[in-house]
């Protein structure tokens, strides 16, 4: 978990391979300054482009590629605690607008106003000193405030996806409503209209992993919902959660979130 708003810019080449899939306990603000980039987010696929926001809410699984070009993004970190109260009355979509996955636009011309601040809470990073932390809060602030002014929300998040890619999406959505059962290849294949074979290339090409560790990361992201919302046992959430043996699932789990059920329950 942080401990404070963290920030940070990166210009990725075309091909730029992120480590892994990953997902985390807060907030991730997404921006693209220049370019484009394909953001895989639990079960769907955004194409964002220079001026898109995506906020992403917590544990969701994500993983970006840059297929067409050079991109800058920018990336700001944050907690329940940061989001103040006049932000969650005045930005749209309320009361659940930091519960879902939200793409929000810049408009051409507001962009350096918007660049502006973000280069402000990157430049605190660096700083550093007893200021930072609440000099990024109240730049938080000033950033959504300005969002909620300038940008544009559309009630459906755009998914400009290839017809193909649309496959992929009907095959991550299958995984995502059939987490529980004990699926196989050629279920999610026969789902997406594809041969496990064939499907499993594409997978892999589009989403960048294949389809059982798609899986077994929808599974673990359920598990640690529930571990934190429920008071059951952790077998009986392994159970639950399509995981035929607890032992195996306390391993997968350590190893994808750093910490054993049980102290990720006693932490979250």
């Amino acid at each position: 978990m942080i401990e404070k708003i963290f920030a940070e810019t990166q210009l990725r080449e075309a091909g730029y391979v992120m480590p892994e899939h990953h997902c985390h306990p807060y907030y991730e603000l997404f921006y693209v300054e220049t370019g484009e980039c394909r953001i895989l987010i639990d079960n769907a696929m955004y194409d964002l482009h220079a001026g898109d926001f995506i906020l992403m809410p917590p544990q969701s699984l994500h993983y970006t590629r840059y297929l067409f070009g050079p991109c800058r993004r920018a990336a700001v970190f944050f907690r329940d605690s940061d989001i103040t109260e006049d932000v969650q009355q005045l930005l749209p979509h309320q009361p659940d607008f930091f519960a879902r996955t939200r793409i929000f636009q810049v408009p051409e011309a507001h962009r350096e106003q918007i660049r502006g601040i973000l280069i402000k809470m990157v430049a605190e990073e660096k700083i550093g000193d007893d200021y930072s932390a609440a000099l990024q809060q109240a730049l938080l602030r000033e950033l959504f405030l300005l969002c909620g002014r300038l940008c544009t929300f559309p009630e459906e998040a755009p998914a400009e996806i290839h017809t193909t890619d649309r496959q992929i999406v009907q095959a991550a959505r299958f995984i995502s409503d059939h987490y529980a059962e004990p699926i196989s290849a050629a279920d999610i294949a026969s789902a997406a209209g594809f041969s496990p074979n064939y499907l499993s290339r594409k997978f892999r090409a589009a989403a960048g992993l294949g389809l059982h560790q798609y899986l077994l990361f929808i599974r673990m992201k359920h598990a640690a919902l529930e571990l934190i919302s429920t008071r059951d046992s952790v077998t009986e959430i392994a159970f639950r959660c399509g995981f035929s043996d607890s032992n195996y699932f306390k391993d997968a789990f350590k190893k994808f979130y750093g910490l054993t059920p049980s102290a990720y329950r006693k932490e979250f």
